[in-house]
């Protein structure tokens, strides 16, 4: 299958994805039980990156694919981050709790305002692109965890539930594990580089480019 291919199967997958996320919000299948750990938030965090994991290691070709795709656009996509304001938000206003909407907000925010300089500048050093990467991923952990035990930690306190109302159902069931994804390929993507790189916009501008 040519690298054409893959990014046309892939875009679909994107598409399905998106529309599974959204289709299962309306119809409430996330909604977890008060007090008890969100279990179809987990899985819906979980089932595609174990779908991602095993179409890697089963496929060189999907590998190269995803090696060739361009690292600064990859990168340029987490400023969507910057949406994380709406937690802030919402806390302000009592609809999430403090722990999980502060912490997931400013993380969020942060790596948003902070995505181009790294996809512009901190991309021709390496451990500095890296790190950065890195810094994004604990972002989205921290968020996770937090969202999955913030009742645990407060139980008679404001409970996550808003996050299995849409829109806000597609943040967990969507773009956290694409943002999480994305930080993968980004950091594979530079331990390929046999010294710190400029990568150039003209080749692979987009990524499902043949």
């Amino acid at each position: 299958m040519t690298n054409f291919n893959y990014g046309r199967v892939t875009a679909w997958l994107l598409a399905a994805w998106f529309t599974i996320a959204f289709t299962a919000a309306a119809l409430g299948w996330i909604e977890g039980v008060p007090n008890q750990p969100p279990l179809p938030f987990l899985i819906s965090v979980i089932v595609p990156f174990a779908i991602f994991s095993i179409w890697v290691a089963v496929s060189k070709d999907f590998r190269a694919f995803l090696l060739g795709l361009n690292p600064r656009i990859l990168t340029l996509v987490q400023s969507w981050r910057l949406g994380g304001f709406v937690f802030v938000v919402l806390a302000r206003y009592h609809i999430l709790p403090n722990l999980f909407a502060l912490s997931a907000g400013y993380g969020d925010i942060f790596i948003g305002a902070t995505a181009a300089f790294a996809a512009l500048r901190l991309i021709k050093s390496r451990r500095l692109f890296i790190l950065w990467q890195i810094l994004g991923m604990t972002d989205l952990i921290n968020a996770v965890f937090l969202g999955a035990t913030a009742s645990l930690f407060n139980p008679h306190g404001i409970l996550t539930t808003p996050m299995t109302v849409l829109p806000m159902s597609l943040i967990p069931t969507f773009a956290v594990p694409l943002f999480f994804l994305l930080h993968i390929i980004c950091i594979a993507q530079a331990r390929q580089w046999t010294k710190d790189p400029q990568p150039s916009l003209d080749t692979r501008l987009h990524p499902f480019a043949a």
